[in-house]
């Protein structure tokens, strides 16, 4: 149960990054990458692992292993 709220805490937390790169990187631009494009991809990859986490606690318990 604990990997579990793991998992959703760091979703969530990679989520709220990204968004915050998102939404205070338009206007930024350094050398190698934009901030806001890295907040695109931050947000999608927390988004999958916040679904990832959800799913981990739904889960039946005898499927579980």
């Amino acid at each position: 149960m604990a990997s579990a709220r793991k998992t959703l805490f760091t979703g969530s937390l990679t989520f709220v990054v990204g968004l915050a790169l998102w939404l205070f990187g338009l206007d930024e631009e350094i050398v190698i990458f934009t901030p806001s494009k890295i907040g695109v991809v931050l947000m999608v990859l927390g988004g999958l692992e916040t679904l990832y986490g959800v799913y981990k606690l739904k889960r039946p318990e005898d499927a579980a292993g």
